[in-house]
């Protein structure tokens, strides 16, 4: 059996991150810097937003 698990597109994380800095900045620039940072900004915005 041949599985491949990485690939190409988009993960998970990046459409997370594209979406929460869409909401908290409404910039297509952040959410492209988000995307690349996914899971880093990911647990940013979670620690940012949740000490609040």
């Amino acid at each position: 059996m041949n599985t491949r698990r990485a690939g190409y597109g988009f993960s998970l994380g990046t459409l997370i991150a594209v979406a929460l800095s869409w909401s908290a900045n409404h910039s297509i620039l952040w959410a492209i810097i988000h995307g690349f940072l996914s899971w880093l900004y990911i647990a940013y915005y979670l620690l940012t937003h949740t000490l609040r």
